[in-house]
């Protein structure tokens, strides 16, 4: 396997990273933090209108096709600005549940609005301690929360429970109305640490609602959904640890007390070197997870536990302690630090905690070495 895109790859990278730079400021995620969660930032309509929601789906269903290496390479990117727009929801999440799941009637229906970002999806499964969401009769009811773009979406996949007491995964589209005319849907925005990602509580009252038939046992297609998207969240959050290492290294070069540059000291020195071990650690994990991916390989389960569990450290890590080697000054909303701790904090719970992917892991690692026919080549072979 090779850890590294190819040269088409790095011209998709370079271009998505120019127009990143000049379209998404940090002053323009600062401002989008404040304003009405029900909004939608104007960036999302220029990624749609170059084709990025649509990279990874294919061309049969509206999308570019390309593959899901060159969707790790925009993941990264966005990661680097802290994107506030619902990229992750709709795409590493929502359109794979459809791709894997759905039917074709169904993805012939959903998906290529998606990929051309008219439409935005999101995933439904958290009921945080409530009464699970139940599927009767074609229709839904009861609450999620939290859910990740849940003010923006058009569409969400749900997990709801069934009257036999099993579990379904559903696609409800949430302007559905109900004969008389009122919204089957109601939304709440909730606080969040990062507003940036429009966290919100779903109420469905009988909301028509169809079980994706392409999967017969939900929880493995809800672990299979979660290894996938992992891998893909893992570039994010190497793009924002690579950001947080530049801006220090930056800051710590220019900042100066005692007539010497802080950067100068050996103690930030050993600091930017664990922050830079962290975010290549992540980084090759993360390469891992993606050939996996692209392959279809059956060490998807390791490698997308290890890219998720380096690359959040990693990010949480850069982060605090870039902001710490900001002094007082990393406090401040003038300064960029916060934004990505605040990302960094809210992407490391985004598919489960740091623990829950390590405990899975250990299992998943358990699991293969009892069953040597599914241990992973490089480990059969050392």
């Amino acid at each position: 396997m090779k850890f590294d895109f190819s040269e088409d790859q790095y011209f998709v990278k370079n271009d998505a990273r120019r127009f990143l730079n000049d379209r998404c400021s940090m002053e323009a995620v600062r401002q989008y933090l404040d304003s009405d969660p029900y909004l939608l930032h104007p960036l999302w309509q220029e990624l749609s209108e170059l084709g990025w929601p649509g990279v990874a789906i294919p061309e049969a269903y509206g999308g570019w096709g390309m593959g899901y290496l060159e969707l790790c390479v925009l993941a990264e990117e966005l990661g680097r600005v802290a994107a506030p727009v619902p990229f992750s929801s709709s795409i590493y999440l929502a359109a794979e549940a459809l791709l894997h799941c759905g039917s074709e009637e169904q993805k012939q229906r959903f998906l290529p609005a998606i990929a051309s970002g008219q439409s935005i999806g999101t995933v439904a499964w958290s009921e945080a301690g409530g009464a699970p969401v139940i599927f009767e009769d074609g229709h839904i009811s009861g609450n999620k929360r939290p859910v990740v773009s849940g003010t923006l979406a058009d569409v969400a996949v749900v997990s709801a429970a069934t009257s036999e007491g099993g579990e379904v995964l559903v696609i409800a589209e949430l302007g559905a109305r109900a004969p008389d005319g009122n919204k089957c849907v109601s939304r709440q925005a909730l606080p969040s640490v990062d507003p940036s990602l429009r966290v919100a509580q779903l109420s469905f009252n009988r909301c028509p609602a169809e079980v994706l038939s392409g999967c017969e046992n939900s929880g493995e297609a809800k672990s299979h959904l979660l290894d996938r998207a992992a891998v893909m969240l893992a570039f994010e959050q190497v793009g924002g640890s690579h950001r947080c290492q530049e801006m220090t290294v930056d800051y710590v070069k220019e900042r100066k007390t005692f007539g010497r540059s802080v950067g100068s000291y050996q103690a930030v020195k050993h600091k930017l070197a664990k922050m830079y071990t962290h975010t290549e650690l992540a980084r090759s994990n993360a390469f891992y997870g993606a050939w996996a991916l692209a392959a279809g390989s059956r060490e998807l389960p390791l490698a997308a536990g290890a890219a998720r569990i380096t690359a959040s450290e990693s990010f949480e890590f850069a982060a605090r302690e870039g902001l710490h080697l900001h002094g007082g000054m990393g406090y401040t909303w003038e300064v960029n630090c916060h934004l990505f701790l605040k990302r960094s904090r809210a992407l490391a719970l985004r598919l489960g905690s740091v623990r829950h992917w390590k405990e899975r892991l250990i299992t998943q690692t358990l699991a293969t070495m009892r069953s040597p026919e599914t241990m992973p080549a490089w480990l059969t072979n050392s």
